[in-house]
């Protein structure tokens, strides 16, 4: 069978390989005395609240379960609309939010929207492998950027403007980003957007981490500079709903039509009782355990990272959102003898029990030299983690 030359150029989620391998060696160890601690997966602890749960019951039990629009339920859109202006202070308008099948087909949706064959698309190198690839499937060139510590592992204005080029579309950003916590300082991005809007090109924003926010300088949502920022968004970490699928964006209003019917014929519409549970995540009750959640979060970072530091794993920049920590494993390399961070991870997973992720999938800047930890799982997982590192390390 001849397949397509577009799918041999998707590389392996190497993120995913680890993971089935953690698995299967967690299997083998799960009732021995050191079960596997699984710190690869960015997927929070928490499930969905109690009313989330219930309405989506009622939902089943009452028969929502056919069909919406593509573009989603107009409560859910208009309840989105009320959240952005209650926790961001930004007016958007529920008829510029499209609804999704998670944030992955937001992206998807916007770059078969946008990018023609050949296009080129800038990112910060690291950054989340997916969305390169999104822009790969649309027949474009995700062209990474390499970014440094001093720069919060983030594009700047200076080398965004350094880059462009005759084929540049435009940008796709994260803020807080995966691999590393860290969020685009306001004053960064609104300069960013000024250098790509000067050249009639696109910004396309991940934030699908910004009500994971701890630093009050951060957590600004893009939307806030202009009506012509593309913003992706999602249920699964803040409203800790992954399993659902479940996303939205927000486009230009003349981009609506375009993405609705894109999404109709490529999704027909998201899950309907994901949606109408969904709409309970912005009740009052649901809104406090989140915002419980979120400092949960925040001291789970506050304890691991220094832990990181003290054993030589060093993490150059404190994240200031999302749940991940990216670490210098070269000295830790080097004294258990292995040559890069995957064979550190692997290391790692045989000797400690602990699970996590090289730094391959997310670029080609100095990854090699990087993993990242997920502080996703609880507090005492990651006490059980830090005993058997510094065990293994110090």
């Amino acid at each position: 069978m001849q397949i397509a030359s577009r799918a041999e150029k998707i590389e392996p989620f190497y993120v995913m390989e680890v993971a089935k391998a953690a698995a299967d060696l967690g299997r083998t160890v799960a009732d021995s005395d050191a079960p596997m601690v699984f710190l690869n997966i960015g997927e929070p602890d928490f499930t969905a609240p109690p009313l989330v749960q219930e309405a989506a019951v009622h939902a089943v039990r009452q028969g929502h379960t056919q069909y919406t629009q593509a573009t989603g339920l107009g409560p859910l859109r208009e309840r989105i609309s009320a959240w952005y202006a209650s926790r961001f202070g930004v007016q958007v308008p529920a008829r510029r939010i499209v609804i999704t099948a998670g944030a992955s087909a937001a992206l998807h949706l916007a770059c078969m929207a946008l990018i023609e064959a050949g296009d080129e698309i800038l990112m910060p190198d690291p950054s989340y492998p997916c969305n390169r690839h999104f822009v790969s499937a649309a027949e474009g060139k995700a062209v990474l950027i390499p970014t440094t510590a001093a720069e919060r592992f983030q594009l700047s204005a200076d080398k965004v403007e350094a880059a462009w080029g005759a084929r540049t579309r435009g940008v796709l950003l994260a803020s807080p980003s995966n691999p590393t916590g860290t969020s685009i300082h306001p004053d960064e991005l609104r300069r960013i957007r000024q250098v790509v809007q000067a050249r009639g090109g696109i910004t396309m924003v991940d934030e699908i981490y910004l009500p994971l926010s701890y630093d009050v300088q951060f957590g600004h949502t893009a939307l806030a500079l202009d009506e012509q920022i593309i913003s992706i968004n999602s249920f699964s970490k803040y409203f800790n709903m992954t399993g659902w699928r479940l996303g939205w964006m927000v486009v230009p209003d003349a981009l609506v039509p375009v993405i609705e019917r894109l999404a109709q014929n490529l999704f027909i519409c998201p899950s309907t009782i994901a949606q109408h549970a969904a709409l309970a995540c912005f009740e009052p009750e649901s809104i406090a355990l989140y915002e419980q959640r979120r400092t949960e979060f925040q001291a789970r970072r506050d304890y691991f990272i220094p832990e990181l530091n003290a054993m030589g794993l060093t993490v150059p920049v404190m994240p200031d959102g999302a749940f991940y920590a990216w670490a210098d494993c070269s000295a830790a390399c080097a004294k258990l003898g292995v040559k890069n961070s995957w064979d550190f991870a692997y290391e790692v997973m045989n000797r400690a029990h602990v699970a996590v992720t090289p730094g391959r999938d997310f670029g080609t800047a100095q990854t090699a030299n990087f993993v990242r930890f997920s502080t996703a799982s609880s507090l005492e997982q990651l006490q059980i983690a830090v005993a058997r590192l510094r065990q293994l390390l110090l």
